[in-house]
């Protein structure tokens, strides 16, 4: 092959270069040599006739399929990332100190973050992504897998007080409040001795299940959680939670913050008589109580909320305490919507019931009153109805005043604390109120949309307190990721709050509203909701590089995504080649 350069100068003044590469042969006829030109190869890229230059002069070449293999791939951005945020807090060491059990505790929490699932297939994924063999669980047995339960387990008093000298004590909680609420999961299999009936948070009535309360700090960040039998009242759970705020943690000072079935009467009266004083408390009135503030000359009357959402009432029933009346408009509308289909439901229920005994078809008052009974309170409006049955008839009618008195008090409800009013003003009462929503969505994170503790499988009582707590920790890591990824997505960043008037309902901020509009950051990259992001860094993989057949095996990293660079950079870390 032969090349050639040619220069010259155009009349514009510009010099320029032509370049003429032939491929031609050469041979010898009758003493003379001849050349002939095969072909013009001036117009092919220059890296293919550089190719072809370098064969002609004898170099071999080989598929790039076969001078690089790529011998395993495995996912990894989604388990570098979770284990860099959970360094960054502290984690490894909030476990305990370095060893074996500590390692496969750390690889359960994190895999319950990345894949929820029971611990057997979380021992068999572990081999299928990085995270396994950086943290060096991937041969790990079952047996091992309990023990670092049981090993955690013991040491739950000590991560739960950590924890809570970092979250609520006064130097990191200034508000000096801590959220508390019970939820519940069911169970499946029959020798769990924490299994009992009980009123079913998940709407499974027939079924077993156990009971967990979660302690956070007034942003939602758990803090603590304990187990105990399905069967448990709420405010027997909320008085463990008061001993171990007190006697394990050692914080006398903070204020209790829990629903009007948490924190009742009789737990009241129990945490005045606690020796020393000191612990507050922040709760709601229950419906009769509203209703008899709202009886002729008591304080709660309707033209209370003519100027204002919420005022602050005194009655003699509670003395020493702080009564904020509150009416939301939003909620009475709903309420209002609520109970009316409720009433036409039940009414469209028993309607074929009144044609039965209308047509003789149904007689007897007592078997009559036996349909009526099975049907009257399917929705729970039986106490709006009155009901006349003879042996040949059945009428049923509403209870029009009793409903509009209850209509009445619609979207009221009044705040009850021992918090003074130089502590807490009536406006952020109500705010500190309204803090429990953040309990109710750590529950959904525990649940439902991130962690899926439930159903439970384990049958030993110190197992299942031990699943609970991996979920929590698991939570808490969660809480964390979802703050520090909120720019990438659909996470409200700056919710709209009102100081001058928070009974008013959330709203979403204008930027979040552009965000969903857009479905784009602020870079220009799709958004993705905190399970699509977690997949989406699983794309980052790691893979594993042979040169040559017999050459060596260098564990290379894909390119990164501007998601998935900017993901690490949001938690403050560097994309590693491994997780240890």
């Amino acid at each position: 092959m032969t090349s050639h350069r040619r220069h010259y100068v155009g009349r514009d003044g510009v010099e320029k270069v032509y370049e003429t590469h032939l491929l031609r042969r050469s041979w010898r006829e009758g003493g003379r040599v001849r050349n002939e030109t095969v072909a013009n190869l001036s117009h092919l890229p220059g890296e293919l006739i550089e190719v072809i230059a370098r064969s002609l002069r004898g170099e071999a070449f080989v598929p790039a399929s076969a001078a690089v293999r790529v011998t395993r791939s495995l996912p990894h951005g989604h388990a570098a990332a979770v284990r860099a945020q959970a360094t960054a807090l502290g984690l490894p060491a909030l476990l305990g100190p370095a060893c074996r059990d500590r390692d496969l505790a750390f690889a359960l929490i994190i895999s319950r973050v990345l894949r929820p699932a029971s611990k057997l297939s979380t021992l068999s994924w572990w081999a299928d992504s990085t995270l396994g063999a950086d943290l060096g669980v991937t041969d790990a047995s079952t047996d091992e897998v309990y023990q670092a339960m049981d090993w955690l387990l013991a040491r739950q008093d000590r991560i739960e007080a950590t924890l809570a000298a970092w979250h609520l004590a006064p130097a990191n909680n200034p508000a000096g409040m801590a959220l508390f609420d019970l939820s519940s999961s069911w169970v499946e299999g029959t020798h769990c001795p924490l299994a009992a009936r009980g009123y079913s948070r998940d709407g499974r009535k027939g079924s077993a299940q156990i009971e967990y309360g979660l302690l956070t700090d007034p942003e939602g960040r758990p803090v603590a959680i304990r187990v105990f039998a399905g069967d448990t009242a709420d405010p027997e759970a909320f008085m463990a939670a008061v001993t171990f705020v007190r006697e394990r943690f050692g914080l006398r000072e903070l204020v209790m913050v829990g629903d009007r079935g948490m924190i009742t009467a009789a737990r009241i009266d129990a945490l005045r008589a606690l020796e020393p004083p000191g612990l507050g408390w922040l709760t709601c009135l229950r419906g009769p109580a509203i209703a008899a503030l709202a009886a002729e000359q008591g304080p709660l009357q309707p033209s209370l909320f003519d100027q204002t959402d919420l005022a602050e009432i005194t009655h003699p029933d509670y003395p020493g305490e702080r009564l904020i009346a509150c009416r939301n408009p939003a909620l009475a509308a709903e309420r209002a919507r609520k109970r009316d289909d409720l009433l036409a439901a039940t009414e469209h229920a028993l309607a074929p019931l009144i044609a039965r005994v209308a047509a003789g078809r149904l007689r007897g008052a007592d078997k009559i009153g036996v349909a009526v009974g099975k049907l009257i309170d399917k929705y729970k409006m039986a106490k709006h109805f009155d009901l006349a049955i003879t042996d040949n008839s059945l009428t049923i009618t509403r209870r029009v005043e009793q409903i509009t008195a209850e209509a009445a008090l619609d979207g009221i409800y009044v705040i009850r604390t021992s918090v003074p009013a130089d502590r807490l003003n009536p406006a952020e009462t109500v705010t500190a109120y309204k803090q429990l929503a953040n309990v109710e969505r750590d529950f959904r994170t525990l649940k439902t949309t991130d962690l899926d503790l439930r159903p439970i499988h384990h049958h030993l009582e110190d197992r299942v307190r031990a699943h609970v707590l991996i979920c929590m920790l698991a939570a808490y890591l969660i809480w964390h990721l979802r703050k520090a990824w909120a720019p990438l997505t659909y996470t409200d960043e700056h919710p709209a709050t009102s100081k001058d008037n928070p009974v008013a309902p959330a709203t979403r901020s204008p930027a979040a509203t552009r965000k969903a509009t857009r479905r784009r950051d602020a870079h220009d990259q799709p958004l993705r909701d905190f399970h699509g992001l977690l997949d989406h860094l699983a794309t980052l993989t790691r893979n594993d590089l042979q040169y040559a057949t017999d050459g060596p095996t260098v564990p290379t990293l894909a390119e990164p995504t501007p998601t998935q660079r900017q993901a690490f950079d949001l938690i403050g870390a560097t994309i590693p080649l491994t997780l240890a």
